[in-house]
């Protein structure tokens, strides 16, 4: 670890540069290949309020700075074999190596681009198979997202489209949106909250993303808490929480009430390396893997642990989980890391649930909880797929 002086006078330099600012009052910055229109004003002579079913796709990757190779398929990643979604929310941590000259430095947003490319290529490529599809079937394929309600003369249907990303060191949350919601998407911003080296730094903390989808609210948190095994180490990671929640704070307008802080949007996803342990010890923790004794495994699940006695994320939710630990593998593997018994024993990591994915509030239905099976790291990703109400302006009275 580097000298604090140093550090902190590291720190006061890019201070001045809002590297490492807690929230950002420019909306330009956030936007990202779109301009979105504003939608603040409405005649309510014209116009009344339905409520229609949106399906999210929420995933979080901890890809340990490694860069991603120009041929990696993402299509495990993003799910892409069954039905498309209408958003998709992808949160990485580590997607540049955490040392001194990236967490001291100035931001690298290449390897940011590099990923946004991938996935692009990805969600576009599954979208022309599923056209071709629909075209050659007989009827017409039911669709999982509500019918276009306005013409939309922007964009192909048949696109998706980034709205908005956002990276502060290692983490980075990137949002796509099917191209007939784009014209719906009004009051985007960001928050960064840095919780790692003297205790502000990005290194470790949270990318806070909101927006509004016609007239609801939607805010989606991706964290890298702090690490460590050791008993006692949960109580930071409580502590990394508890910072992004009072810091993360949103820019307001001046002519709509948006809300300011996570928890007052109408529907809240916090996605990311939790970093949470299991506290067996390790021979326990791995002969449980093994025999995939999940039950006994969550009983120990420091996550669990905490939010059961309400210490950390008190009223969040989380599905049940049926799968294997996410880290720590060995690259390129099936296998955990540390199963070599010639590795020395404090460098060995047990199996853990460190990749996680919660909500809070009402109006959404979690219908997916699992795992892929990308190689690249040593964590595995999570995936979530959640039906969100929203609140969509119509201007069609005869639905009534």
């Amino acid at each position: 670890m580097w000298p604090s002086m140093a550090a902190g006078k590291s720190l006061r330099k890019r201070m001045s540069n809002n590297i490492y600012a807690t929230h950002s009052e420019d909306l330009s910055e956030t936007m990202v290949e779109t301009q979105i229109s504003n939608q603040g004003s409405f005649s309510p002579r014209k116009s009344f309020i339905a409520q229609e079913t949106f399906k999210l796709f929420v995933s979080s990757w901890n890809v340990g700075g490694i860069t991603p190779p120009d041929n990696l398929s993402l299509e495990d990643l993003l799910d892409t074999q069954n039905s498309m979604a209408d958003i998709y929310v992808l949160g990485f941590q580590e997607i540049v190596p955490l040392n001194a000259g990236n967490i001291l430095g100035s931001e690298n947003s290449n390897i940011s681009k590099t990923w946004n490319a991938l996935i692009k290529e990805t969600l576009n490529k599954r979208m022309e198979i599923e056209g071709r599809l629909q075209n050659t079937e007989f009827g017409e394929t039911p669709r999982v997202h509500p019918i276009k309600m306005h013409n939309s003369t922007n964009s192909s249907a048949s696109d998706f489209q980034c709205i908005i990303s956002k990276q502060l060191v290692g983490i980075y949350i990137t949002i796509w949106v099917r191209a007939e919601l784009h014209e719906h998407i009004s009051y985007p911003s960001v928050s960064r909250v840095g919780c790692g080296l003297l205790g502000r730094l990005g290194n470790k903390g949270a990318v806070s993303v909101r927006f509004w989808l016609w007239q609801t609210s939607i805010c989606f948190v991706c964290s890298h808490l702090a690490s460590g095994g050791k008993e006692g180490d949960e109580k930071q990671r409580n502590a990394d929480a508890a910072r992004i929640l009072s810091h993360t704070i949103f820019p307001t307008s001046p002519l709509q009430k948006l809300p300011r802080n996570i928890l007052d949007h109408d529907r809240v996803i916090w996605l990311g390396d939790l970093n949470y342990r299991i506290n067996l010890p390790e021979a326990t923790t791995r002969s449980l893997v093994k025999n995939k004794e999940w039950r006994i495994l969550l009983q120990n699940d420091q996550l669990k642990t905490e939010l059961a006695k309400d210490h950390v994320f008190e009223g969040w939710h989380e599905e049940e989980i049926k799968f294997a630990p996410t880290y720590k593998y060995n690259q390129n593997s099936d296998d955990y890391y540390g199963c070599n018994k010639r590795i020395k024993e404090k460098k060995r990591r047990s199996p853990a649930w460190c990749d996680r994915i919660i909500w809070f509030g009402n109006g959404l239905k979690q219908i997916q909880y699992n795992r892929g099976v990308m190689r690249l790291s040593d964590h595995r990703p999570v995936q979530a797929i959640f039906m969100a109400e929203v609140d969509v302006l119509s201007n069609k009275f005869d639905d009534l």
